[in-house]
């Protein structure tokens, strides 16, 4: 391969080009893995920096007398469990409390910390005495925003961006054998070149070839090259168009090139003809053949075409076929803006009308307007309707069709392959479809149709119909080909729609189920509640009230993060979790520690095998109400904080203590308690409510009170006004509890302290008995009776003072037991022989419920009756 041809030249050109693009990649590689190192040391540092800094507890360590002894232990833990270098706490001037080298604690920090002390975040790249290395300077604020001390955090760059030597060997084995294998292909493309430009330089090559292109595309006329077998070796562009040739038509015979038989039969016999006139289809063709074997040439012969067809005319078609590409270009942009069936099959209706017919009509069977793959043999719906006038005598939009097997409709549905109506007057098996209105049809002027099957793979959705009335011809071949390519688009957007339509629809069927449907009766709260799903669908927000012991109320909001069959499941799962977590009668903070290891279990669960982390992300808000104390409990897991109405009107965001969103782990949880007058209304919600793209949280916030301020009293009318924030459809799920406290007055609640003696049980069945004659409850004396002396006496027993005894006038008849013991008395089947062990065996029996629930002091053990 000398380097004058072109087989040389384009092996050298390859050969470079290959060698450029592997020193390329190697290099990109190189500095991508370098770039990653440092942009990651950065992150790492910032990560730690700022969750030192925000950790509880740094503020109070800074301001104690002792910071060092207090801070050096985290800072040193925190240090080696997060893999950076160091992590420094300095003062305001600097002045480090500590360092991973003590002998270093309490010199000056080494870095530019100005910026810090302002309040802002320095990030600086240095290099120290353990190399290269980038550290983060953030500030400590207090409460107020003040700033009271600076963490620093350091990596080095080396320790996270050793990969980058580790691949490198392997890296530049890769491109040389990538570059060996790319030579080795390279000489053989090169070799087969050689021998079929026969070692013709550039300029000889340039030469042939451009005489070639002025032979076959410079003239106007077309070109064939027929061997002597009688197959076409070789037919310009412009053969093509005035035959119509198929695109795979060389190397086949002329024959079988779909030509009349005395063209075919001319380009096959090889005979010398000169300028012989025939009619090719709609052309006229001017033609002369000669043969290619005159001076020892191959067997064959070449023949010239010349239209002679008035450009008038060809002018015509042209613009005929620019205008059905135009229509499909329109349905490849236009059919299949939306995700819905209906609209679909109405977009291709619209299209077709007046462009292509006079009226268009879509049937589809009603499982595929549901979602549901179609049931051969059952009756169609129409579901698009157009037209160039509305008074078509047509089935409307709605009518419920079952068209008889000899209509064009059903044959296309039976058969899959469109069907040509061209005289509808002389159409006995689409007339029979429904005498009445097919002759009203026909007296309209409506004469010929085109019916397509819509066709998604092997299911067949329904059928297009397109009809002509203006226009006096029939369809045609031609307009067959252009009704089968828009309804072939169309199919694929309809079936897409009812695919997206049917999994949509088991996702809400799957929320609805795990939503609560109805809200349990309770005396303690007035409670109005939405849920508005997000315009993207199904998502993971619920929400659910608890009634629990003495009296009290259970509130609950989550939101987990996503959209679909996922995250409705998860919501679900923790729902459920909830509610068996709410019977043990756990504080809130307890119960979110439990809901934290639960998502934390869940997403190790649903790791998947290639390792790659899956977080379900969720948050959570508990919180619990009791009538009697008009105090709520809450503790919130990454949830906004609630809002309170008070019952003079002014709103507030009770500072209750942000947990980490549930599945993080590593830190507890917190909970506040809120005095609540008679009258509050606590406010719940999810984050959709007050956040989306256009606005950050705080401004949510800030409408949430405008709108909280101008509500009426009732939860329905806040509801309401809290709603009017949102659009028809929000980008989020939004769900939202509107809850108006009431209390349990002192004169349904009695109390009493009793001794530790056995003689003090009689004496508090004789007042529990005067206070239940008070009540007009006597009916239910002998039973309370019962049930008190066998927990009071097991109290007095077991259990250790003080004892005291509570009776609630509710919905029920509660009656609760505490003492200060934390063991819990358990049911069990007393044997023959035993003394004891049959007492609350018998309070089960009497109560509708009992159980028991922990307090900071100690038990209440409590019992339910029905009110007579």
């Amino acid at each position: 391969m000398g380097r004058r041809s072109v087989a040389g030249q384009v092996f050298v050109l390859q050969v470079v080009i290959v060698l450029l693009l592997v020193v390329s990649a190697v290099v990109a590689q190189v500095l991508q893995v370098r770039h990653d190192s440092d942009l990651e040391a950065q992150n790492r540092s910032l990560a730690v920096a700022q969750t030192f800094a925000n950790a509880p507890g740094t503020v109070a360590a800074l301001r104690s007398e002792h910071p060092t002894a207090l801070l050096q232990p985290r800072a040193e833990a925190t240090r080696k469990a997060t893999g950076v270098d160091f992590v420094v706490v300095m003062d305001t001037n600097g002045i480090r409390y500590t360092h991973p080298n003590p002998d270093r604690i309490g010199k000056k920090f080494v870095g530019t910390i100005a910026p810090a002390q302002a309040g802002r975040v320095v990030t600086e790249h240095v290099n120290g005495t353990i190399g290269p290395l980038v550290q983060v300077v953030v500030p400590v604020r207090a409460p107020d925003g003040s700033v009271v001390g600076l963490v620093s955090s350091g990596i080095t760059t080396a320790h996270v961006g050793g990969a980058a030597d580790q691949q490198l060997p392997l890296l530049l084995a890769s491109a040389a054998a990538a570059l060996a294998l790319a030579t080795a292909g390279t000489a053989l493309v090169s070799r087969r070149l050689l021998r079929q430009t026969h070692g013709l330089g550039p300029s000889e090559m340039t030469r042939m070839y451009e005489h070639h292109d002025a032979v076959l595309h410079a003239v106007r006329e077309g070109v064939l090259i027929v061997s002597g077998e009688g197959r076409l070796l070789l037919a310009n562009d412009e053969a093509h168009r005035l035959l119509d040739l198929p695109e795979d038509a060389e190397a086949r015979h002329v024959l079988d090139l779909g030509l009349d038989a005395d063209t075919a039969g001319l380009l096959a016999s090889g005979r010398v003809v000169t300028d012989e006139v025939r009619l090719v289809k709609d052309r006229l063709l001017a033609i002369n053949q000669r043969p290619t074997d005159l001076r020892g040439g191959p067997p064959g012969s070449v023949t010239t075409l010349r239209d002679s067809t008035e450009l008038r005319a060809l002018s015509g078609r042209a613009e005929v076929a620019r205008e059905r590409l135009d229509m499909l270009y329109d349905a490849g942009v236009g059919i299949g803006t939306s995700l819905d069936v209906r609209r679909t099959a109405e977009e291709l209706a619209e299209l077709a009308v007046p462009r292509f017919a006079d009226f268009a009509t879509v049937d589809l069977f009603d499982a595929v307007i549901e979602g549901s793959e179609p049931r051969p043999g059952t009756a169609l719906r129409r579901t698009a309707c157009s037209g160039i006038r509305t008074d078509a005598p047509l089935y409307q939009v709605g009518r419920r069709i079952r068209f008889v097997a000899s209509s064009p409709q059903a044959r296309s549905l039976a058969t899959g392959q469109p069907v040509v109506e061209p005289r509808l007057r002389e159409a006995p098996g689409w007339l029979a479809q429904d005498l009445e209105r097919t002759e009203q049809v026909v007296e309209y002027g409506i004469h010929s149709l085109i019916t397509v099957p819509l066709r998604a793979g092997s299911l067949v959705l329904g059928v297009a119909t397109f009809w002509r009335s203006q226009k006096p011809d029939p369809f045609d071949a031609e307009e067959l080909a252009l009704a089968e390519e828009l309804v072939a688009r169309a199919a694929v957007s309809i079936d897409n729609a009812r695919r997206y339509t049917r999994e949509h629809s088991m996702a809400v069927t799957l929320q609805r189920s795990l939503l609560p449907r109805s809200l349990p009766d309770q005396s303690a709260l007035e409670i109005a509640y939405r849920y508005l799903p997000a315009q993207a669908g199904v998502g993971g927000d619920w929400f659910d009230v608890l009634p629990l012991s003495g009296a009290r109320v259970a509130l609950v909001v989550g939101d987990v993060v996503g959209h679909g069959l996922h995250a409705a499941a998860t919501m679900g799962r923790l729902r459920t979790a909830v509610h068996n977590f709410s019977a043990l009668d756990l504080p809130p903070d307890e119960l979110l520690a439990l809901l934290d290891e639960l998502v934390a279990r869940i997403d190790q669960d649903e790791t998947p095998a290639d390792g790659s982390a899956v977080v379900t992300g969720a948050t959570c808000l508990y919180a619990v109400y009791d009538p009697v104390a008009s105090r709520c409990t809450v503790a919130r897991a990454g949830h906004p904080p609630p809002a309170v109405v008070r019952p003079d009107g002014s709103v507030d965001f009770p500072e209750v203590p942000a947990g980490p969103p549930l599945g993080l782990g590593g830190l507890p949880f917190e909970a506040a308690e809120l005095e609540l007058a008679e009258g509050s209304r606590l406010v719940l919600y999810t984050d959709g409510l007050v956040e989306d793209r256009d606005r950050d949280i705080d401004e949510g916030l800030e409408l949430l009170r405008t709108a909280l301020k101008r509500a009426g009293d009732s939860p329905e009318d806040t509801c309401r006004a809290v709603l009017d924030l949102l659009p028809a459809r929000p980008s989020d799920d939004v769900a939202l509890i509107v809850a108006r406290t009431r209390t349990l007055g002192a004169d349904r609640v009695a109390e009493w302290q009793v001794p530790s003696e056995p003689a003090a049980v009689s004496e508090v069945r004789g007042a529990v008995t005067a206070r239940l004659a008070e009540w007009g409850l006597d009916d239910l004396a002998f039973t309370t009776e019962l049930i008190l002396s066998e927990l009071v006496t097991n109290a007095i027993r077991y259990g250790r003072g003080p004892i005291g005894v509570r009776l609630l006038h509710d919905r029920a008849l509660i009656c609760e037991v505490s003492d200060s013991s934390t063991t819990s008395p358990h049911l069990r089947y007393a044997a023959t022989t035993d003394e004891g062990g049959r007492g609350l065996f018998l309070v089960a029996q009497l109560a509708e419920r009992w159980g028991t629930r922990y307090t900071p002091s100690g038990k209440i053990i409590w019992a339910e009756q029905a009110l007579p």
